[in-house]
């Protein structure tokens, strides 16, 4: 029987994903609607704390964009980028990791891929090396980033354990970035140069290609900075700090215990603390306020940030998606802890692997952590290895369907980021597996240093 809703699950997983965008939380409640009637399944509880932090999370990212905010901090990675054009295989990745570590969100890197494929076209770089390299920068920083849903949900499935966010972050950010640094010596000198590149060339014959490959944009065409863009990011970035000393420092959270009538809740545990969560909820939103109020923009343009309507259907995605797969694997737990408690106990690495398959369905860090972690503290793995674990959880780049892949192909006008006649063999397949290893060996080996 197991099996029969194991491939109910599966399936609308799949055609969810190919849905794209709230496919897979649609697609999920189905599954979950057939799980209740069909086989009599209790259903879990709806991954809310999640859902609130993308909300909470992405809405404020969106006022920082609607307030100029994002532009002002793309104009300086501009000009670091022109500044070392020669470097633009590295500083390119590493500028898209800390953007995203910063925001929480891998959006912001399409407002700089252009700038790097334009910097590394000029110089005549092979612009696939940088660009597969910062897409898979920014997938990394999502699970190092302090305000990243992904981050968030590793944190509600492992605080009881005692983990503090100060714990993920000390493990997550340097394995990420030692990851980051491998993948883009990786790169470095893959594939033909620009001079040597039989495809190019022939483009090159083109003579209005030729033109158009070389063209700049006009002092005109620079986007001209909102008056609130410098207050936004200081904002923005305040958050993200109080975020993180709330987050590594619970005792800093007001406590309740001692007041009178007290009774336990979705903010406040049972020993009367608020939870982190709902602090990072209150804090996000509470900084989006303060950027209206201060920062020279308005609550519409805020919902008309194209941020704000990807945190909807990130939303809907992790509510579907997630509570049918809890609801499966809650039923499910006696039979999936006798068949894969023994593998996991001998090889412990094999549960990466599974991390990892899943997000390539799932195209969500969050949606798969929320999934599947809880599961690896019931098969006996320690927090300390989860967390060591977590950047496996990045496999958006192995079916080549996400956003920010297409985004960096459409961009690269030299056509050396592309995808590959069998599909699988595209420009992020590569370095994207060499990146996640080598953060997940980093993440092992940190984790048994520092935890």
């Amino acid at each position: 029987m197991i099996f029969i809703q194991l491939i109910i699950v599966l399936i609308c997983i799949f055609i969810g994903a190919r849905m794209s965008g709230i496919g897979l939380g649609v697609m999920g409640m189905i599954g979950l609607l057939l799980l209740i009637f069909i086989f009599k399944m209790q259903p879990a509880d709806p991954p809310l704390e999640v859902m609130l932090i993308i909300l909470s999370v992405v809405t404020a990212a969106a006022a920082l964009q609607a307030a100029g905010g994002m532009d002002w901090l793309v104009n300086i990675a501009g000009k670091l980028l022109r500044s070392r054009p020669e470097q633009i295989t590295i500083l390119g990745p590493l500028v898209t990791y800390f953007f995203t570590l910063f925001a929480g969100t891998a959006h912001i890197s399409y407002s700089i891929m252009p700038i790097i494929a334009e910097v590394a076209i000029k110089k005549r770089i092979r612009p696939e090396r940088a660009l597969s390299m910062s897409v898979t920068a920014a997938h990394m920083a999502i699970t190092a980033s302090p305000v990243s849903a992904a981050t968030a949900a590793l944190l509600t499935v492992l605080a009881a354990s005692g983990v503090k966010l100060g714990d993920i972050l000390m493990v997550c950010i340097p394995s990420t970035l030692i990851g980051v640094l491998v993948g883009i010596l990786f790169v470095y000198k893959r594939g033909k140069e620009l001079s040597a590149d039989p495809e190019f060339l022939e483009r090159m014959k083109d003579p209005v290609f030729a033109k158009n490959l070389d063209q700049t944009e006009s002092p005109s065409a620079v986007t001209i900075l909102k008056p609130g863009a410098i207050k936004s990011v200081i904002i923005f970035g305040l958050a993200v700090i109080a975020v993180v000393l709330v987050g590594s420092f619970p005792s800093l959270l007001p406590e309740f215990s001692q007041k009178k009538d007290f009774v336990p809740g979705f903010a406040v545990n049972a020993a009367g603390q608020l939870q982190v969560p709902s602090m990072i909820m209150m804090i996000m939103l509470a900084a989006t306020g303060l950027i209206i109020l201060f920062a020279n923009t308005t609550a519409a343009q805020v919902t008309k940030a194209s941020l704000f309507s990807s945190a909807a259907s990130a939303t809907i995605a992790v509510f579907g998606v997630v509570w049918m797969s809890s609801t499966f694997m809650n039923n499910n737990s006696a039979v999936i802890e006798n068949t894969l408690g023994k593998i996991v106990s001998a090889h412990p690495w094999t549960f990466a692997v599974a991390l990892f398959a899943l997000s390539i369905l799932l195209f969500s860090q969050a949606a798969t952590t929320k999934a599947l972690m809880p599961l690896g503290l019931t098969l006996g793995l320690t927090p300390a290895y989860l967390i060591g674990i977590f950047p496996a959880t990045n496999g958006h780049f192995f079916i080549p369907g996400y956003p920010t892949l297409l985004t960096a192909i459409q961009f690269d006008r030299t056509g050396t980021t592309r995808i590959g006649k069998y599909v699988l063999n595209h420009s992020f397949m590569l370095p994207g597996l060499v990146t996640t290893l080598a953060s997940v060996i980093a993440g092992l080996i940190l984790k048994s240093i520092i935890l």
